[in-house]
């Protein structure tokens, strides 16, 4: 928060428009934090309540490590000095944090993507068209944020920012003179308001299949909060802005329920001709996709390193936001669809010279398996072996779903541990056992259980014979696994080189190490 003047609080609460229900303390506030570890003096601490955690449990902590004021959803009465109730924590923190740093969303434009699959894609495909068309632009995915040349890691596990993070790096991006940002925007990220004050110019949707019905309950509640982000357009004026926009996804269940909900000018895309921007004659080579996008007002043909139909989908999506959203020029377009040469664990191929291709995935729900296992099969014309696992603690259904996909769509499913964090492993692997089961597979012949990470993808690539495709699917990018409350290093790109490396008898990295290993 260094380098930040600080400010009244009455001040905050008054830009910010929000409605305290007790008074506000006449203190400067030096920063914002909701984790009281991290209070520095001068500091607001902002008390949250999470599944299991009290924030206001805290406050002692936060008052004596230097707070100058608390605010929390709690009436605690005189109990603590500097205490402020509002009625929605969370939202206070946004508002609060985007008021703090003088709302630096208004002086940018901003590219808000969401969806279950493909966000991070089809926010860095933007990003490089954005690039390619000279604009000085910044990205804020669930991998990282770009600010200019710097490059910050944003976490070890996949989700938006909190509030405060996301508003900090807004504000350095428009202190270095960026004028547009992609913000990937996640269901929890769109939920808990950790993006609201990001003013969105435009509102790009992948699709919205199943996944987080564990936080949301119901699919009803999931698409709500993925719609957040389109009814948000248009609620700000921005001197000089450009007119809000929805991009939709013609090809997803989603699409009637957005287009009613977006009350700004709208333009969709499709794999099939009738939407504002459309691919056909599509194809694909090993070394990626090629089509012909046809706009509005225009036909050219895209090439991209990207591989597979999800991906073509993906593109469509940024040239559609780019086109139509912000007036792009098509050299610009092709130009920055084909810089993208990978994602960081989207698809990424390992290659130490063995005989089968080796690929590394972060499909983790069902739809990301299926289109990802469809995939493999356009890459190879040998079997297909899947290395996945369901998270603890999550969705419970998609175990099920996933094992069924993957016993379906793949020859050797080897189901292993992803997350279990405090649920017993045998109880997830179990379940999805019996998913495949039910799918028609056979417990050591189609499918097998290994719940030690790095064992089952040693297990898969002695398997795999002459032109077969390994795929590690669910961890991609992540640098971590989750086991108990405890986080250790782990990450598939490497367990998979270490692997190769032992059966190739060559020098290579070490297999991390979970709690499952010998």
């Amino acid at each position: 928060m260094s380098g930040y003047i600080s400010q009244s609080l009455p001040e905050l609460f008054l830009n910010s428009g929000l409605q305290p229900k007790t008074a506000v303390p006449n203190v400067r506030i030096t920063g914002i934090a909701l984790d009281s570890r991290q209070v520095q003096p001068g500091n607001l601490f902002v008390a949250l309540m999470g599944g299991s955690v009290d924030g206001h449990r805290f406050i002692p902590d936060a008052l004596q490590r230097g707070a100058a004021a608390v605010i929390g959803t709690q009436n605690l009465g005189e109990a603590f000095e500097g205490y402020v109730q509002v009625d929605d924590a969370r939202l206070a923190l946004a508002w609060l944090s985007a008021a703090f740093y003088r709302f630096p969303a208004r002086r940018m434009t901003v590219i808000g993507v969401t969806g279950t699959d493909g966000k991070t894609t089809t926010a860095n495909l933007i990003y490089q068209i954005l690039m390619a068309a000279g604009l000085p632009a910044g990205i804020i995915s669930t991998v990282n944020a770009q600010i200019g040349e710097e490059v910050v890691d944003t976490g070890f596990h996949v989700t938006t920012p909190e509030a405060p993070d996301i508003q900090r790096y807004l504000a350095r991006m428009a202190a270095a003179g960026l004028t547009h940002v992609v913000l990937e925007a996640t269901s929890h990220g769109l939920a808990q308001h950790r993006v609201t004050g990001c003013e969105f110019d435009i509102g790009v949707i992948t699709n919205i299949t199943h996944e987080h019905l564990d936080f949301h309950s119901t699919y009803a509640s999931y698409r709500e909060a993925k719609a957040r982000l389109f009814t948000s357009l248009g609620q700000v004026s921005k001197p000089g802005a450009i007119k809000p926009a929805a991009i939709l996804n013609r090809d997803d269940s989603s699409y009637d329920y957005l287009k009613a909900a977006a009350k700004v000018r709208q333009a969709s895309y499709s794999l099939h001709a009738g939407a504002s921007v459309w691919a056909g004659d599509v194809h694909f080579s090993p070394s990626g996709s090629q089509f012909t996008v046809h706009g509005p007002t225009f036909s050219a043909g895209i090439s991209t390193h990207l591989i597979g139909l999800f991906n073509v989908s993906n593109c469509l999506a940024a040239i559609a936001a780019a086109s139509v959203g912000l007036e792009i020029d098509l050299p610009s377009i092709q130009k920055g669809i084909a810089a993208l040469v990978r994602v960081p664990g989207r698809m990424e191929s390992i290659d130490l010279g063995q005989d089968f291709l080796a690929i590394v995935d972060f499909a983790h729900t069902p739809n990301a398996l299926k289109v990802a296992l469809e995939t493999a099969r356009q890459m190879t014309g040998g079997r297909v072996l899947a290395v996945f696992g369901s998270a603890g603690l999550r969705d419970r259904e998609k175990r099920r779903m996933m094992a069924e996909v993957s016993a379906r769509l793949a020859d050797v499913s080897i189901l292993t541990a992803e997350d279990p964090r405090t649920e017993p492993l045998e109880g997830i692997l179990a379940e999805m056992a019996a998913g495949a089961q039910a799918a028609g597979g056979t417990e050591g012949q189609t499918y097998y259980r290994i719940p030690d990470r790095g064992e089952a993808i040693r297990q898969a690539v002695r398997l795999a014979r002459p032109g077969d495709l390994v795929i590690a699917c669910g961890k991609g990018h992540e640098q971590s696994m989750c086991f108990g409350e405890v986080e250790y290093a782990w990450d598939d790109r490497q367990a998979i080189q270490a692997a190769l490396a032992e059966l190739l008898g060559m020098p290579g990295p070490e297999m991390p190490r979970l709690p499952t290993s010998r």
